[in-house]
């Protein structure tokens, strides 16, 4: 997310001008522009790791896809497996009700092999059964990383409106504006917390 991190950056940039401006022009700047410009620092430190948590659980959530996309072909495979090894048994078995009459020998053979596909079968539907409950594991847990990268995602964007309302309140000195940043940054914080706290994949 580096777009994001260069808007913070930027913005925290801009308050700086300001504050600095105001205290060339006015004399002084009222205190609590201070206090501005050091809760807003504070603000772009969060958004920034907020911003590195979204980005990790988006890249994981998309692994964990790739694992059950994976997971999903080879268990297909197994399948299809399964499928042609059950074919072979009943080739196998007609096969061998078709030279019963001539010969005996042959057919014990063929029913053998029919049984040993059979059993073939059950060794390989196992297999693919395990395959389908790792990608249902899969996407669990990538869906539970998308709900986690939604929740920082939404702190981040509620991090850049703090700070671009506590960058308009430094230029204009209009203390209402911080308040409202603050206000904005409070919501971002309690998203930030509730990412860290969400269901751990």
């Amino acid at each position: 997310m580096p777009e994001e991190d260069l808007e913070t950056a930027e913005l925290k940039e801009r308050i700086d001008e300001g504050v600095e401006k105001a205290l060339e022009e006015g004399g002084g700047a009222p205190r609590w522009t201070l206090y501005l410009s050091l809760s807003t620092a504070i603000i772009a430190v969060f958004a920034a790791i907020a911003s590195l948590e979204s980005g990790a659980n988006s890249n994981d959530a998309i692994l964990e896809k790739n694992e059950a996309v994976l997971s999903q072909s080879k268990a297909s495979d197994q399948w299809s497996y399964y499928q042609a090894k059950g074919v072979k048994g009943s080739l196998a078995s007609a096969e061998a009700d078709m030279v019963a009459p001539t010969n005996a020998e042959l057919s014990t053979k063929l029913h053998a092999d029919a049984h040993r596909y059979k059993s073939q079968q059950d060794e390989i539907e196992r297999a693919a059964h395990e395959l389908e409950a790792k990608v249902e594991e899969s996407n669990k847990r990538a869906e539970r990383f998308l709900e986690r990268h939604h929740k920082f995602a939404i702190s981040v964007t509620l991090f850049q409106v703090a700070i671009a309302l506590s960058a308009i309140s430094a230029l204009t000195r209009r203390k209402v504006l911080w308040f409202g940043g603050l206000g904005a940054s409070a919501a971002g914080l309690a998203m930030f917390v509730t990412g860290f706290v969400a269901s751990s994949p």
